[in-house]
């Protein structure tokens, strides 16, 4: 009996047979898959970080068959063949997996099992109609691309009324040019607000009023030119980079609104944040903005606008100095640009995004019955100065009813140089924290920086 349990085809073996889990060609990536970190494993883990699961069903070398059966062996508590398997393998209670993806990145060639948007989307409403079926509190995560792609309005027309979510995924480069690699997130956030159109017109289509986020789940800073996928894809990123993803969550932030959940891609080694060995690990440029966005860029995300003096007429030295004017990657970028006005206009060196928060202090004392803090909030802007050479004086002007005081707490991510980088010998980009800095309503952002600025409503 145990031999049998440890050779079905879904669900994990368990830590006891893990030497009987077959090995597989990975053709994804041209490699074997050992399968010693499992289904089990990976609940496991998650639940020692405290985050919460997401399990992508595979969609094109998988059937429907399988997909039920994972399903069941992660979250039923029938009396089922896979739900007793879970119990079998040390597990009695069901995991509750939350978050399923139907399929990912189906539209690529790469895919082993490749499907046009048409074909997909019919299979995917299958899918989900039978996984429901079996647990109807999942959410439900389409195979988008983009968002600026064909692919997100076939597939969002016909699944948005079924599913909860839908993926897109995009990488930024840089070209070895900074102001590419810091303006490519732009792309981002009209894939998002193209998105935000497609599935409203497909609720108000089908007569649905469900709610459908975006799941931005794989996005980074990756060129594959120096970091080749076949080869690792292990990047080692440098200030620019820094600043780029600074950009691409201040977009995350700016779209809360439609984007429920974003997820780098990775975590670790792989184009990540974070390099480890045997040795130990080192904290790479882009650790610093994930970390400060993920610590302080929390609670209610607010409305900002930006405005700009203009050149003096005849000053050809100024023409650019609120605007990148170049190529960019995608080209759409600089042609949307062009046609814009300066207010949203995604070209900006100053990149802006703000929330409302409790306050840190109070936070920190919420214990203490006699706190007066317990109400106090903050204002937490994210401001990122892209351009490589210039500094700007930035005039920050808040609500009619939000007055702040006069000190604020600074956390800040700069180097005196673009490439400067972490590594095994130390570390040249991190945080710099400094409280209590006087402001008198403009703040002095210095070249190729970002930091957030905490004020506390007074």
């Amino acid at each position: 009996m145990r031999s049998r349990e440890c050779s079905v085809r879904v669900g994990p073996y368990s830590a006891q047979c893990k030497d009987l889990r077959p090995r597989r060609p990975e053709l994804a990536w041209l490699t074997e898959e050992s399968n010693q970190f499992g289904t089990d494993e990976f609940i496991h883990w998650c639940r020692l970080l405290n985050a919460e699961p997401f399990i992508c069903l595979n969609m094109g070398t998988g059937t429907l068959e399988d997909a039920l059966g994972w399903l069941e062996y992660c979250n039923s508590s029938a009396n089922t063949h896979y739900a007793n398997l879970r119990r079998a393998n040390g597990h009695p209670e069901p995991y509750g997996v939350k978050y399923w993806a139907l399929g990912n990145e189906m539209w690529g060639p790469w895919q082993v099992g490749q499907l046009s948007a048409e074909d997909y989307t019919k299979k995917a409403f299958q899918w989900a109609k039978a996984l429901r079926l079996l647990d109807p509190s999942i959410k439900l995560i389409s195979c988008g691309e983009t968002g600026f792609s064909d692919w997100d309005r076939v597939t969002l027309k016909t699944l948005a009324p079924v599913v909860d979510f839908h993926s897109l995924h995009l990488y930024t480069l840089s070209q070895n040019n900074h102001d590419i690699n810091v303006m490519g997130p732009a792309a981002a956030e009209k894939g998002i607000e193209i998105t935000k159109s497609l599935i409203e017109l497909a609720k108000i289509e089908a007569g649905v009023e469900r709610d459908v986020g975006v799941c931005f789940d794989e996005w980074n800073v990756w060129d594959p030119v120096r970091a080749p996928g076949e080869k690792g894809a292990e990047e080692h990123y440098d200030l620019s980079d820094a600043i780029a993803v600074a950009s691409w969550l201040n977009v995350f932030i700016r779209k809360a609104d439609i984007v429920k959940i974003a997820c780098i891609a990775q975590s670790v080694n792989v184009i990540s944040p974070i390099i480890t060995s045997p040795k130990g690990l080192f904290k790479q440029t882009t650790y610093y903005p994930l970390k400060l966005f993920s610590n302080l860029m929390q609670g209610i995300a607010l409305d900002i606008h930006i405005s700009f003096s203009e050149a003096e007429e005849g000053d050809d030295d100024d023409e650019d100095a609120n605007f990148y004017t170049g190529p960019t990657v995608p080209p759409f970028i600089a042609h949307l640009a062009a046609h814009t006005p300066p207010s949203a206009r995604p070209t900006r060196w100053i990149d802006v995004s703000a929330v409302l928060a409790p306050s840190s202090n109070a936070s920190n004392n919420n214990n203490n019955d006699n706190n007066n803090d317990s109400n106090t909030r903050e204002i937490r802007i994210a401001i990122v100065n892209r351009h490589k050479s210039l500094s700007f004086d930035v005039p920050i002007l808040f609500g009619p009813e939000a007055k702040v005081k006069a000190q604020v707490t600074v956390h800040e991510v700069w180097s005196p140089e673009l490439g400067d980088r972490n590594g095994w010998e130390g570390e040249k980009v991190g945080v710099e924290e400094r409280r209590g800095v006087q402001w008198d309503g403009v703040w002095g952002c210095k070249a190729h920086s970002f930091q957030v600025l905490v004020f506390e409503l007074a």
